[in-house]
């Protein structure tokens, strides 16, 4: 049994896949102050809906929780004045 774990151990330190990767962190757009959250301005909005018109999920726009929530409210509402598509045509 343990020649079995020192085998495991020797393919973890061989196998470049098993080491812990590090990347930067995303920040919120939001969060600077440059961007805000409007749904009568659809421009800063476009950029988190995607070519078929869904919502970009946040792990992928780098929103935080609650600003994704506000932000999602707000292109329904734009949806509903027509200032964005529902679909993309």
């Amino acid at each position: 049994m343990d020649n079995q774990k020192q085998r495991d151990n020797k393919q973890k330190d061989k196998n470049p896949s098993w080491r812990r990767q590090s990347y930067k962190k995303k920040t919120c757009p939001f969060e600077s102050g440059l961007l805000k959250i409007d749904y009568k301005d659809p421009r800063p909005l476009q950029k988190f809906i995607s070519e078929r018109g869904k919502i970009i999920p946040c792990r992928i726009s780098a929103v935080s929780a609650r600003k994704q929530r506000a932000m999602a409210l707000a292109i329904k509402r734009a949806r509903y004045l027509a200032l964005l598509p529902y679909v993309a045509s």
